[in-house]
């Protein structure tokens, strides 16, 4: 019987991973040219681009994750299509539909005839206990307000891994695509204060499953949209490290910092500024099981395998199959 088992996990940042077709794709599907492809499509939101794709999903499959953490998916529908056309059909595809205004949602990849069964929760309904400050201006002069409280802006999906009882998981992932500085109705600059919600929010799913679960190890993943590690922490993340036993997990393997760096914020004069932004927290319980030597965020390989230097232009960037670079760590060990 087994009584332990070892998984690796990627964690990426998708970008706008849409692929909706309206009709049967050729059998030579990878070899159209992007018009073509692009035809096959009459939704509004435009298929990712076919080279973007097989270069994505290449990157994937190099990993040989046994759990493939995404963000900004453009539905279960694109995350099966993904899964069927690119990815050999090797994973279960799992989603459920968040709140974005985009139609970008936080799913998972799980690879097939894995060791456990696995349950998907979602927290897309529960309330933020947040208002904006216009909100609540007029809530205290008695105007009309079209809500209470606002939601996640995606999504806080959990994911529960069990050997015979769901109510007894071994492990839990909780997966979020926390608010962007996107702040088009300048209402809340830099989205700070509805990423700050969401984030205390997260952390009382994480405190809940916590009381519930005693000894059960818990990662909480995403794209954060800001500094979240330890050092130069953005004050929405302070939480984290005062009211938490969370730690990220190039801090615990001690990762160098330049080599943290998850996406790259391109800029005039040939040079890009790298930074942190998706994170991988791990519990207590999952921290002891954490193989320090696994961490790492991947480069993007060229066709010969070689990495792909990091993006100086606005052109390099947009050549490679995501604006977010992979992350990639393995759990030991783990008492099922």
């Amino acid at each position: 019987m087994l009584n332990n088992l070892s998984l690796k996990f990627c964690l990426l940042n998708a970008e706008n991973l849409f692929l909706l077709f309206d009709q049967p794709l050729p059998k030579n599907y990878v070899k159209l040219e992007e018009n073509q492809w692009q035809k096959l499509s009459t939704s509004v939101y435009e298929n990712k681009s076919l080279f973007k794709t097989i270069h994505l999903a290449n990157t994937l499959k190099n990993t040989n994750s046994d759990i493939i953490m995404l963000c900004e998916v453009g539905g279960l529908e694109s995350l099966k299509n993904f899964n069927l056309l690119f990815l050999n059909n090797e994973y279960s595809p799992i989603l459920i539909e968040g709140n974005s205004d985009r139609n970008i949602d936080v799913g998972f990849l799980i690879k097939k005839k894995s060791a456990f069964y696995f349950d998907l929760l979602t927290h897309k309904n529960r309330d933020l206990n947040f208002l904006y400050p216009h909100e609540k201006q007029s809530l205290n002069k008695n105007y009309p307000i079209k809500i209470t409280s606002h939601k996640f802006s995606r999504d806080c999906a959990e994911l529960r891994l069990f050997k015979h009882d769901v109510n007894k998981p071994f492990l839990i992932i909780l997966l979020t695509h926390l608010k962007s500085p996107l702040d088009p109705e300048r209402i809340d600059p830099n989205g700070t204060e509805r990423r700050s919600a969401e984030l205390k929010t997260c952390l009382d799913i994480y405190s809940e499953l916590k009381n519930q679960f005693k000894d059960c190890p818990i990662i909480f993943a995403g794209d954060f949209n800001g500094q979240a590690s330890p050092h130069n922490t953005d004050p929405e993340f302070k939480s984290i490290y005062t009211q938490t036993d969370l730690q990220d997990i190039f801090e615990i393997a001690q990762v160098p910092t330049e080599n943290r760096y998850t996406f790259y914020q391109v800029k005039s004069g040939l040079r890009s500024d790298g930074r942190q932004i998706d994170y991988c927290f791990l519990s207590k319980e999952a921290q002891t099981v954490l193989d320090h030597k696994s961490v790492t965020v991947l480069d993007y390989k060229d066709e010969f395998g070689s990495p792909i230097k990091k993006p100086e232009t606005l052109e390099q960037k947009l050549a490679l199959p995501s604006d977010h670079y992979p992350i990639v760590f393995s759990l030991e060990n783990i008492k099922i």
